[in-house]
């Protein structure tokens, strides 16, 4: 358990530019991108006990998170 936020722009350091260019142009984007954002807010919150959870829900958000930035890494390619 890392308690670093894994923001788009750390994930994707070389593609900043075209995240913000999706964002704006493409709602699909947009929705996948403001889930992650979501979802990995709340990964964070559990890694650092501001929000505790069972260990099971925060795996299923660690799943979820992974799924996202996958679909996300597949749109930027």
């Amino acid at each position: 358990m890392s308690h670093t936020p894994h923001e788009l722009s750390e994930e994707f350091p070389d593609k900043v530019d075209q995240i913000h260019a999706l964002k704006e142009s493409d709602a699909h984007f947009r929705k996948l991108h403001d889930e992650y954002h979501e979802v990995n807010r709340s990964v964070h919150r559990a890694e650092t006990n501001i929000e505790p959870m069972s260990d099971f829900a925060e795996e299923d958000l660690r799943k979820r998170r992974m799924r996202l930035k996958d679909q996300i890494a597949q749109l930027l390619a």
